[in-house]
């Protein structure tokens, strides 16, 4: 893609032409938007002090447009905010999550948020089409684990890193494949899915229920298959959705962690000592799979693609799961894991990734769990 910060759009020449207006109007912020969309964002930033600002392919770009004032983002959140207790509070709203749909050109996951006084609000572009595991380019393991009919199924990484989108392909590929009932439970509800084979009921927090903890509760009478539960946040969640497990349900998942020695931990950690022991035992019995991911560059600055840790949960896994002085040595149960069970590590997808010539290695070297590892295997080979 080009510099769009140097070649404006149509949209962006058209909010030029009246930017001086006391603050934006609906129609100057659905340019923006669309501007955003064509050119392939992920995120739009409107902060006072900054002009609209576009994160493409991982980086920012400022457009060459006036910096937002306070009255800019204020009208922002009166169009974005829909909820009546938040709006009621607009004086000293402090964050709010919402979506934003803008027809015809894409949906957006909103985070309102102040920063030094000022509201902020940052939009993450949800293509409309739900995308597919083959689109996305992740490995066909992750069919199989999409086909797990019970147990829990974890999606882990940074933010940006691609969790819901790789979440949704997986509930596409079940929803093409399988007569059941998928019950998701989101923050806001990001993908719209259609009914295919299986039916879908997609519950927004805020809208549709209170929170995560009600709604997995109240899921378990709902009847459902399969549950996706945008993020597991605190020890009840994780409990709530472990018994959702065991009690035959399967299960997906995230949680912001980079590895799975570090998604067990962090899961473990939100219990009372006197618990950890238990919990471990619950993971052990109940965890399927884990699929952590990050985005790397390609080498022509055109996009980026997902490299994949993969663990499934063997027997043996489920020995280090159990054992907190094993777990952080889950990377070499991995490792080994590759041929017989489809295994993989983030160095052994950036050495792939880098034969196929779909990443440099300089970008493996610079995302591997391990550089000198990495460095070795590729000049080995």
């Amino acid at each position: 893609m080009s510099d769009i910060s140097a070649v404006r759009p149509d949209p962006i020449e058209q909010v030029v032409a009246d930017f001086d207006r006391p603050a934006l109007t609906r129609e100057q912020f659905h340019r923006l938007l669309q501007a955003g969309v064509q050119h392939g964002a992920s995120d739009i930033h409107f902060r006072v002090g900054d002009p609209p600002t576009y994160r493409v392919h991982g980086k920012l770009v400022q457009m060459n447009l006036p910096k937002l004032r306070v009255g800019d983002t204020k009208v922002l959140c009166d169009y974005v905010i829909t909820d009546p207790n938040a709006r009621n509070e607009m004086a000293t709203l402090q964050e709010h999550d919402t979506s934003y749909s803008l027809p015809g050109v894409s949906r957006f996951r909103v985070n309102v948020f102040r920063q030094r006084g000022s509201m902020s609000l940052i939009l993450r572009i949800i293509p409309s089409t739900v995308p597919t595991l083959e689109g996305l380019g992740l490995p066909e393991v992750l069919r199989t684990i999409s086909e797990y009919e019970r147990g829990l199924v974890l999606v882990t990484g940074a933010t940006g890193s691609g969790k819901s989108s790789t979440l949704a392909a997986m509930i596409n590929h079940v929803n093409q494949s399988r007569r059941c009932h998928i019950l998701t439970i989101e923050d806001p509800i990001e993908f719209i899915h259609r009914n295919a084979k299986a039916s879908v009921s997609q519950r927004e927090i805020g809208i549709d229920t209170r929170n995560y903890n009600v709604a997995l509760r109240a899921a378990l009478r709902q009847d459902p298959d399969v549950i996706l539960v945008g993020e597991m946040r605190d020890a009840e969640s994780v409990d709530i959705a472990l018994k959702a497990s065991e009690t035959g349900h399967m299960v997906f998942s995230t949680v912001h962690t980079p590895d799975a020695a570090k998604t067990v931990n962090r899961l473990v950690s939100v219990f009372p000592a006197e618990e950890q022991q238990n919990v471990r035992y619950r993971l052990a019995d109940s965890l399927k799979a884990t699929v952590s991911q990050r985005l790397i560059p390609k080498p022509d600055g055109k996009g980026r693609i997902a490299a994949c840790e993969i663990m499934i949960v063997t027997m043996t896994v489920q020995d280090y799961l159990r054992d907190p002085a094993k777990s952080g040595s889950l990377k070499d149960v991995i490792e080994q894991g590759r041929n017989q069970y489809h295994m993989q590590t983030f160095d052994q997808d950036l050495a792939r990734l880098v034969r196929e010539k779909k990443i440099t290695f300089e970008a493996a070297r610079q995302n591997a769990s391990n550089p000198g590892d990495l460095e070795r295997t590729m000049r080995f080979e």
